[in-house]
């Protein structure tokens, strides 16, 4: 086990092993002492309340996503009046599960379990594919073993198994339990479980490939693994430098290593490793060029930032920004109205969510905008506030984000285009109507007014449009009243109406951002395409969800990308297959939440129309093969004890309308463990440059929607040809380890 964690002199986790009292806080009223204590295999975190008889909660260290120290959440922030920053601390989960808000009888204990966990979140880091897979079957163990005497016998065997989503009959499972039992025993302690698990995994899948390769069936020698890399992964450059590497990182058996060779287990090992997936690790970091103007980059958005849930009566949050930013998110929403007291308030205007203060909003953006990405954030605003708040959000502004926040335009760059994502690092900057263009705020005009009027129509148009559940807000054209001073944070994103596309050809200028409804943004990439490109080519747009998705449902962005959208905001709240792609484009580049829009996008001679693909320069189709051979420990969908998953893949592609499709394989019956199907689906792609790949695991149903099991996307120019393995993700995004597909990737050009 994870014995490995040296424990010994480790002060922080001898303590956490002995356990701790602390207050679980939910609410300024709901706060519950909890004894909480970290299990012997330090990974286990248990607590429960000290009344006896109640039960007790677990979560593993795996499931934490960070721990902040201090007053960081919503929670913490409402009781910061009672207790201390130094005795509180947040522990933030993966996926949708809520935070855990707890406050330490003492500061040293505190920052006890801040180190400790943070300790354990580090080792796990760390940790090789081996010492990860023996750890997750030691859970399992520890889960099956019911009475606790660290031994399994048959009847526990066959309770796992189904935990496990296998079915294996009994006759199978016997004689497995039999070859594993060494000590003859009847049953299985530690390591003769492993082997046992170690039979059940068995990749006859793998195996085939292997002995292909190998001259001997027993090892590849470095010049077999050669063969394997250069004819099948495609691996072109530095063939055998690579296998050299490949044996010294994968290979356990050091009597191999010597000799050069691989054996099978190293093999298994490589084809499981991040070198082995089917993302291409050298498009993980930010490797495109970053100093192009901002129109050129699709940049990760969110609608309704403020929201955890759905648009009616949803709760408000600071958390939705700190999540939205910590994914990479680049361009967050806030709707501001007048508060009580002369404080902006942020909320969905006219509708039963809850309210939060516009200053801490700002707060939050300024704690979080670069923690996972330097590049800059744009908060997309929405301003509803009479003059005399508007002074207020400008004092916010300045105020609490100080130099983070753009003021003026920047020094030595020609007003001519937008700056680069790279020219504007660790800047956040207000997306806002303006009094005026920058032209004149930097020829020394207009300083005379405090206020200035900006017409209202687009607010409006997009209120009638959107918004019909709502009493009818105002059917008027009207004039907005803009205070000078919040007018002048904005400096290269001002919100304007749109009227056509000829009309900005003539007219618009550079640092203008237009936003359309997603019914809107439809209507002119099918009418004009080419135009809606060119635009983009010129300046931003942002595109937003109906107001009609009361349920803060998601549309599918891959459309408005296309079309080279660039700020396509999505409710980063709600899991499915927006979010999914959301994150398949934006996972390459270092997450940074910007990626490089395609040459033909760029260039303003070039006429791309998504609509016709084949009519640009430099078209060259390709032909997408994906053998879907084999699954792995697909996790169990269906809470019903004995159901275990028919499980089948659906291969979707998500690009041009011409290279939209989906193909499925057959299902498999009740094996979720591993199944195998060796299914070939073939695609053909007319613009490959836009095309998103995104593999689906389902549970077949005759007679409902099958149920949704793992999935993954990623950009087809991620992806690494031959045999891979792809890591399956949960509806939110997170990883379900060790759930995988294993494929055989061909991509070719079309005549």
């Amino acid at each position: 086990g994870p014995a490995s964690v040296s424990i010994q002199g480790d002060d922080n986790l001898q303590s956490m092993l002995v356990g701790t009292i602390m207050r679980k806080i939910k609410s300024r009223t709901w706060k519950k002492q909890r004894y909480f204590k970290l299990q012997d295999d330090c990974m286990t975190i248990w607590y429960k309340s000290k009344k006896a008889g109640n039960t007790h909660s677990t979560f593993s260290v795996s499931d934490v996503e960070a721990i902040r120290d201090g007053h960081q959440s919503e929670v913490l922030l409402s009781i910061a009046d009672e207790f201390p920053a130094d005795r509180c601390f947040t522990l933030v989960f993966r996926g949708r599960r809520g935070n855990l808000d707890l406050v330490a009888e003492s500061a040293e204990e505190a920052q006890s379990w801040i180190r400790g966990v943070r300790k354990l979140m580090e080792n796990l880091e760390n940790m090789g594919e081996r010492e990860k897979l023996d750890q997750w079957i030691g859970d399992w163990f520890r889960k099956a073993d019911k009475n606790n005497d660290g031994r399994m016998n048959f009847k526990e065997v066959q309770d796992l198994l189904k935990m496990m989503n296998v079915d294996m009959n009994e006759h199978h499972a016997h004689r497995l339990f039999t070859m594993a039992d060494k000590s003859q025993s009847g049953s299985l302690e530690d390591d003769e479980f492993v082997l046992f698990y170690k039979m059940l995994t068995q990749r006859e899948d793998v195996l085939r490939v292997f002995q292909e390769y190998s001259f001997d069936g027993q090892k590849l020698s470095q010049s077999d693994l050669e063969d394997f890399l250069r004819e099948e992964q495609l691996d072109g450059m530095g063939v055998q430098q690579q296998a050299e590497q490949l044996i010294e990182r994968y290979e356990p058996s050091d009597t191999a290593k010597l000799l050069k060779a691989m054996t099978f287990d190293g093999f298994l090992m490589y084809l499981g490793s991040a070198e082995g997936s089917i993302f291409n690790p050298q498009w993980r970091g930010v490797f495109q060029d970053m100093s192009q103007p901002l129109c050129h980059y699709f940049i990760s958005s969110s609608h309704n930032t403020y929201l955890m849930e759905d648009q009616l009566r949803g709760q408000s949050s600071v958390e939705g920004y700190i999540r939205a930013l910590s994914r990479g998110c680049r361009c967050v929403e806030v709707d501001c109205w007048d508060g009580a007291n002369g404080e902006p308030i942020v909320y969905h205007g006219h509708t039963f969510t809850s309210k939060i203060l516009f200053k801490d909003v700002v707060t939050a953006v300024g704690n979080y905008a670069f923690k996972v990405s330097e590049y800059p954030v744009i908060l997309s605003m929405e301003n509803h506030c009479s003059v005399e708040q508007q002074r207020v959000m400008a004092q916010h502004l300045k105020h609490i984000l100080g130099d983070k926040l753009l003021k003026s335009t920047l020094e030595g760059k020609a007003l001519t285009g937008l700056p680069s994502p790279e020219d504007l690092k660790r800047k956040i900057l207000l997306k806002a109507k303006k009094i005026g263009g920058l032209e004149e705020s930097f020829n020394g005009m207009g300083e005379d007014s405090q206020t200035g009027e900006v017409s209202d129509e687009d607010e409006v148009a997009e209120i009638n449009e959107d918004n019909l559940h709502r009493e009818s807000i105002c059917r008027r054209k009207s004039k907005q009243r803009l205070s000078k001073e919040l007018s002048d944070c904005v400096v290269y994103c001002k919100s304007v109406h749109f009227s056509n596309f000829k009309h900005s050809r003539i007219h618009s200028k550079f640092y203008e951002v237009a936003s359309f409804t997603e019914s809107k943004a439809r209507k002119h990439l099918r009418e004009t395409g080419t135009e809606f490109v060119h635009h983009n080519s010129r300046q931003l747009t942002r595109v937003y969800p109906s107001g009609f998705r009361t349920d803060s449902s998601n549309f599918n962005p891959q459309e408005m990308w296309n079309a080279g959208c660039q700020i396509v905001a999505l409710n980063f709240q709600t899991a499915g297959e927006g979010m999914d792609l959301n994150d398949g484009l934006f996972g390459p580049n270092g997450s940074c939440g910007y990626v490089l829009k395609p040459s033909f996008m760029r260039e303003v001679e070039k006429r791309f129309d998504p609509e016709i693909p084949h009519q640009r320069d430099g078209y060259q189709p390709v032909v997408l093969t994906i053998q879907v051979i084999s699954g792995q420990q697909l996790p169990k969908v269906n809470i019903k004890e004995d159901s275990i998953v028919d499980p089948l893949v659906r291969v979707e592609i998500h690009g041009v309308p011409m290279d939209q499709s989906k193909q499925e394989t057959r299902y498999i019956e009740n094996n979720g463990f591993n199944p195998v199907w060796y299914d070939t689906l073939r695609f053909t792609l007319h613009t490959p440059e836009l095309a998103m790949v995104r593999f689906v695991v389902e549970d077949y149903d005759k007679t409902s929607r099958n149920d949704f099991v793992g999935q993954y996307t990623l950009p087809l120019h991620c992806m690494q040809q031959g045999y891979r393995h792809i890591h399956l993700l949960s509806r939110d995004g997170t990883r379900i380890p060790p759930s995988s597909l294993f494929v055989h990737i061909r991509i070719t050009e079309l005549g």
